[in-house]
């Protein structure tokens, strides 16, 4: 077989891998290794190039507010569940990560779409707003079953605002989120609306969004997952162990 066939099987720009050699998109490591940020290498691993310092600072908060919601949240509580089955740390990790799916989880990446489509509409933004909530009974992004207005609202929605004033981005997706929260009255943006509208208007697509904020609740969930193991507790349920279930079944029969 020609060699060319074998080293071509797995094609990458990533990262180039010689002997005494690792660039990440052309970057020696040696070059990038205390140079630049955790966020900033995120950005240059996905998009090709190094951001901007207010690209970078913009990311990083998306990163940073959606980082923990508390051990009530399934993904951080089963995280912890695992952790007292005896399961090492990626373990408990990846089973945390395998629960952020399309209901918990991907408020986001739905909220990104919604805004793409309503921003391509070829109707004023009032009506797009309008037109799309004639369609659709779900808005994500907006609401929280937890938090009558969500904490990390206002300030993600204020950075996006001065980097929207100083040309960092350029404030399509801010125009049509807070139209829609306009429209819904009293029900404000959450978490996912927010950051959904940070990483649209940096220009990540909505499946990315989606992963970005894997990759940030991911720490969170390490966090818990040990925490839970310094605690020494055994077979950790999800119920304290007085408490059961409430059993919905027939009476107790004989055979």
């Amino acid at each position: 077989m020609d060699e060319r066939a074998v080293t071509g099987w797995w094609r990458t720009s990533l990262v180039r891998i010689e002997p005494g050699e690792i660039a990440l998109r052309g970057y020696p490591i040696e070059q990038l290794i205390g140079a630049v940020t955790f966020p900033q290498t995120i950005w240059l691993l996905l998009k090709g190039e190094l951001p901007s310092r207010e690209q970078a600072a913009l990311l990083e908060a998306a990163l940073v507010a959606a980082v923990d919601h508390g051990p009530q949240a399934p993904s951080i509580a089963a995280a912890r569940m695992a952790a007292t089955c005896g399961l090492g740390l990626n373990n408990a990790v990846a089973t945390g990560v395998n629960l952020l799916g399309d209901v918990h989880g991907g408020a986001g990446q739905q909220a990104m779409a919604m805004y793409e489509e309503i921003r391509s509409s070829e109707l004023p933004l009032a009506d797009a707003v309008r037109d799309y909530r004639s369609r659709h009974r779900y808005l994500p992004g907006f609401g929280h079953r937890f938090h009558p207005r969500d904490p990390r609202r206002d300030p993600l929605l204020g950075l996006v605002r001065a980097a929207v004033a100083d040309g960092t981005v350029g404030g399509e997706y801010l125009a049509v989120a807070e139209e829609i929260e306009r429209q819904l009255g009293p029900v404000p943006m959450n978490i996912d609306g927010a950051t959904a509208v940070i990483y649209a208007e940096l220009g990540f697509p909505p499946e990315l969004g989606r992963g970005l904020f894997v990759l940030s609740r991911s720490v969170g969930i390490l966090a818990h997952a040990w925490e839970e193991k310094q605690s020494g507790t055994r077979i950790k349920g999800p119920l304290p162990r007085p408490l059961l279930p409430t059993y919905t079944g027939p009476a107790l029969r004989d055979l």
